[in-house]
């Protein structure tokens, strides 16, 4: 990809979000200031700070990817990730917003007066927040290499950069401006070249069906497979092979490959001509992780559907660096308006990453084999337009991915700083949330270095999972069910979010590659969600006497408008 104009875009990106977030530092004074932006932020403001930190690679770069190798079963990501602030607003943002706490584990401490409980709620945001954390720098990595060649490891080290310096720098208040301006510059990056390309697919007379399978190259493609893979064939393959097939070594040599599964050794180069159908790709384990969840999907079609579904539909409102937000508002209806317009701003965001994944499938099917299907929406404009238009577009896109992963680390990086800082260290001060944010961007870091990865929605799609089995329970429970206690409230999470938790491991390690049980533990949520729900009841039920003193009053004020508990006050 030609990076002249796309590496000063990228850095244009990198040098507005600084200032940007200077201008918060600026207005930023306090503890509070740092933490929820004094409860200060209206509606438009934060609704599209939200969107600016929700909408991740897994939004900007993954779906498309997504949509491209696997094609309109792919769809469910936007769907969910969209249903999710419906869920939200329904059950969870105007009370959470009224109990007037500062994280996640505060919240749990207050409801349930138990600092057991708010250790454990503390240990999962940060676990779920290094989780998500992951792929926006492997994300980055991914950008910075298609642009210049640069080292995977590169582009992470520039936004994990870039990120503390922002966050330490001026807190929640600096970060608000940070995310609204990447909003609408995300917005900006998809929209303005998405038309162009549309216009050109047009143009170009191309078979409307870009999701009818199997994908097909629509002119002879050299691809080079820079990591060992499987080719999975239903039918025989004739292909011009420079390299290793199945343990034998062939220069510029015509094969026919009889139908079954084929060994294809890193560097070797594969010459498709016109007309042919892309071959299903396998990569089994890479460096340690399963690098796609695409066999369970072709196993389990049906389970892996809703196991996506009630993920991405209850994890939201879990992800700690969205509900983090919710505390910024200055009372619940102003939660709830704030709600309202995210879902239509990222409604309308979400419109364009399937436009792209469509489109790769008719010009980039390749990328299905040489493993960056993630890198579609950086590859279009100049492979669709070209020249000095498909140049500036592509940079404009590159600006776009940058500003994802900018923000929703940021948002992430605020999230698990604010937990380090009230739980782990000695002081509660700005200086040790400073130290705080640079121990949220340490660990993700080095695992981003040091591994490589699943696919970027994947990845967040397992986040999801653990989120929804360990913070929906305690969410929903803990604000419409007085009955909840403290030893129910910690089993519950530890079984829920422990057993996800589990099974998102064992997923990126690889374990197992294929089966039942692959489907079983890369898509949790199916399971675990209604696991959590259950032993947070039964262990309640069977505590009875554990039952908070107070709790009446503290669901009256999670429940109750803050202008009528003023009355009663009175």
């Amino acid at each position: 990809m030609n990076s002249s104009y796309s590496v000063p875009a990228v850095a244009l990106v990198v040098v507005a979000t600084v200032l940007v977030g200077a201008f918060g530092l600026r207005i930023s004074r306090t503890t509070s200031d740092f933490y929820v932006a004094s409860r200060t932020v209206g509606p438009r403001l934060n609704a599209a700070a939200i969107s600016g930190e929700y909408l991740s690679a897994a939004s900007f770069l993954g779906i498309a990817g997504l949509v491209l190798v696997q094609g309109p079963d792919m769809l469910w990501y936007p769907v969910g990730y969209t249903a999710g602030y419906l869920v939200l607003l329904l059950f969870v943002a105007a009370p959470l917003r009224r109990s007037g706490a500062y994280t996640l584990p505060d919240f749990a401490e207050a409801r349930l007066a138990s600092q057991a409980v708010r250790r454990l709620a503390g240990a999962f945001v940060v676990g779920v927040g290094w989780l998500y954390l992951l792929p926006q720098l492997q994300g980055a990595g991914l950008t910075l290499t298609v642009l210049t060649g640069a080292p995977q490891w590169l582009g992470g080290v520039i936004v994990a950069a870039v990120v503390v310096a922002t966050v330490a720098a001026g807190g929640m208040r600096s970060i608000t401006f940070v995310q609204a301006f990447q909003y609408w510059l995300k917005l900006t990056a998809l929209l303005v070249p998405a038309l162009f390309l549309i216009l050109a697919w047009q143009g170009d007379g191309a078979p409307s069906h870009a999701f009818e399978e199997p994908a097909t190259f629509r002119e002879q493609r050299v691809v080079r497979v820079d990591s060992t893979l499987d080719l999975r064939l239903e039918t025989p393959l004739t292909v011009t092979v420079t390299g290793t097939v199945d343990g034998r070594r062939h220069e510029d040599q015509q094969l026919r490959l009889p139908a079954g599964t084929h060994h294809i050794d890193r560097g070797t180069e594969l010459t498709f001509a016109k007309g042919t159908t892309v071959p299903a790709a396998d990569r089994g384990t890479s460096d340690g992780m399963s690098t796609s969840l695409a066999a369970g999907r072709e196993e389990r079609p049906l389970y892996a559907t809703y196991g996506l579904i009630l993920a991405t539909f209850l994890g939201t409102m879990g992800l700690p660096h969205v509900v983090v937000r919710f505390y910024t508002s200055p009372h619940g209806v102003a939660a709830r308006r704030t709600t309202v317009a995210v879902l239509g701003l990222i409604g309308c965001f979400y419109l364009l990453p399937p436009v792209y994944g469509a489109l790769g499938r008719l010009y980039a099917p390749e990328l299905t084999l040489t493993g960056d299907a993630d890198a579609a929406v950086l590859l279009l404009p100049e492979r669709m337009i070209g020249g000095l238009g498909g140049d500036l577009l592509g940079a404009l896109v590159a600006g776009g991915a940058f500003a994802a992963f900018l923000s929703t680390a940021s948002g992430l990086t605020m999230a698990v700083a604010g937990v380090l800082t009230q739980d782990v260290l000695p002081s509660r001060g700005v200086r040790h949330f400073r130290l705080g944010t640079a121990l949220a961007m340490c660990v993700p870091l080095a695992a981003s270095v040091l591994v490589g990865g699943l696919p970027v929605a994947d990845a967040v799609g397992l986040a999801f999972a653990v989120s929804a089995s360990s913070f929906c329970p305690l969410l929903v429970l803990g604000i419409w069910w007085r009955r909840l206690t403290p030893p129910g409230a910690a089993a519950g999470m530890l079984v829920g979010g422990g057993s996800a938790f589990l099974a998102v491991a064992a997923t990126m390690a690889g374990f197992p590659a294929r089966g039942p049980l692959h489907a079983l533990l890369a898509w949790p949520a199916l399971w675990s969600v209604p696991l959590g729900f259950l032993t947070m009841v039964l262990v309640s039920l069977a505590t009875a006497g554990r039952v908070p003193a107070g709790t009446a009053a503290i669901l009256a004020r999670f429940h109750l408008p803050e202008e009528l508990r003023a009355e009663v006050k009175a």
